[in-house]
């Protein structure tokens, strides 16, 4: 079973810092036992060379200083530094120790022994101290000497101060289990931190995973709390614009569908009723052809939908390709506009500005750009009042040709603005169905003008004007 995120995050960060304090540990243990170490020797040899400055000055006293008197120096010192300490001659024979009293000298562990020759040599000249057992001890200890020396500065013994390995390693030891005490309350501290952090972390990641899989199921309700504002944080408020965005883009697919539905359903309907009453005579001969004019209507109806649709897939797959050429804009939007003659008589609309357009070329492809300026044309007598004026501007600008449609009418809603250009989206549902649209016209001119370099915009006042203006390099 894999990890969660959290689990994997929680536990890597503790191996981290569980290594580091490993790692800690063990530089601390390094550089404390190096120093633990050195400054035992330099009490081993301090406690040597005291007992070297006492023999010498209890030489030069000429015997007034007795052995009872050595025996407690040594015991002293030894007490002091934490160690044996005695006295060899040249032949090895221990001679004096740190033991508690001279009775007690005389029968411990050091009375009778004689050291070997390489105990007694001058191995201390060469390193200050060594581990050995001396053939006393059981366990390996430190060991420190230093030569005796009469007036004349001939060796005539040596001196030996000797502690326990042990005595390091005890104080090592505690001295990392003050460290470890020490660190206790701040590594609980950090653990707790670093759990309500990788919650804080990973929750949003939860709260999307979850929320990816209703909206796989087709539910687009749930949102992701922002409580951060740094990249989790703008992660949330993106996956919280895009649900917002799939949520618009489905409402608007269920509803294009339905319009769709509806759009092929009422045509098909009407279609079949006029044609099975001609088969059948119920609708009398003379009456006939204003019936399939009918017909004739609805299916160009239906033509017009399906090209829109099939314009729509073909410019969403990236199946077009543009094939320029040079012509005549005016000349191009002249054509158009007189091809919808029959409708602007209709509605009895005012064109303005038609008659007096500069003669612009453009180097663009024909037969989409047409596609584009018709839907614009198109959109302007479907949503123009009756009686009411549509304009066209084309003129240079900046070294773009820029050309503008503006319709008087209802038009459109400050709010609604941005979202003109989207596919499937309509302005007023109920309204943009009694006028056979589809959501797809402005999408599409947007798309073809975008794949020629272009830009379109869009300005309305409602109850007064709409106004689309598209600029070509």
């Amino acid at each position: 079973m894999r990890l969660k995120l959290f689990k994997k995050y929680f536990f890597t960060t503790f191996i981290i810092i569980a290594l580091c304090m490993a790692a800690m540990i063990m530089i601390l243990s390094v550089v404390l036992n190096s120093y633990l170490v050195k400054s035992k020797q330099n009490v081993l040899k301090k406690a040597c060379n005291e007992v070297c400055d006492y023999i010498a000055v209890a030489a030069d006293d000429g015997g007034k200083i007795g052995k009872t008197e050595l025996l407690q120096f040594f015991d002293s010192v030894g007490e002091i530094s934490d160690a044996d300490v005695f006295a060899a001659d040249m032949d090895g024979n221990i001679i004096l120790c740190s033991c508690d009293s001279e009775g007690e000298a005389e029968s411990c562990i050091h009375s009778g022994v004689k050291l070997k020759s390489e105990h007694i040599g001058e191995w201390y000249n060469a390193r200050p101290f060594k581990l050995d057992t001396l053939d006393i001890y059981e366990e390996t200890r430190f060991v420190t000497a230093e030569p005796l020396l009469n007036k004349s500065g001939e060796r005539y013994g040596t001196v030996f101060a000797v502690t326990p390995v042990l005595v390091v390693n005890e104080l090592l030891s505690t001295v990392i289990k003050i460290f470890l005490a020490a660190a206790v309350v701040p590594l609980i501290i950090m653990f707790i931190a670093i759990y309500i952090m990788t919650y804080r972390l990973t929750k949003p990641l939860k709260l999307m995973s979850q929320a990816s899989r209703a909206m796989a199921k087709g539910d687009f309700s749930k949102r992701i709390p922002v409580m951060s504002d740094d990249e989790i944080g703008e992660l949330a408020v993106s996956f919280n614009m895009m649900t917002n965005s799939l949520a618009q883009l489905e409402g608007m697919r269920k509803s294009f569908v339905a319009n769709v539905s509806h759009e092929l359903k009422t045509p098909m309907t009407t279609i079949g009723g006029f044609i099975d009453g001609i088969l059948d005579g119920t609708i009398e001969p003379e009456k006939q052809s204003y019936y399939l004019g009918i017909v004739s209507d609805e299916v160009k109806r239906l033509s017009r939908l399906v090209q829109s649709m099939l314009s729509m897939a073909r410019l969403e797959s990236g199946e077009f390709s543009l094939k320029p050429e040079l012509f005549d804009l005016s000349a191009l939007l002249c054509s158009i506009v007189i091809s919808q003659e029959q409708r602007i008589e209709q509605k009895k609309l005012n064109i303005i500005g038609l008659d007096g357009l500069e003669n612009i070329s453009v180097n663009a492809d024909r037969d989409l750009l047409h596609q584009a300026i018709y839907n614009l044309v198109d959109n302007a007598i479907k949503f123009s009042e009756e009686g009411g004026n549509i304009s066209f501007e084309l003129k240079t600008e900046n070294k773009k040709t820029a050309l503008t449609v503006i319709n008087t009418g209802k038009g459109i809603p400050e709010k609604e603005l941005p979202f003109v250009f989207e596919r499937f989206y309509k302005v007023d549902k109920s309204r943009s169905a009694s006028k056979n649209s589809t959501g797809l016209g402005l999408y599409i001119v947007k798309t073809i003008i975008t794949a020629h370099g272009g830009t379109v915009a869009v300005s309305s006042k409602e109850n007064e004007f709409t106004a689309f203006k598209v600029t070509l390099p």
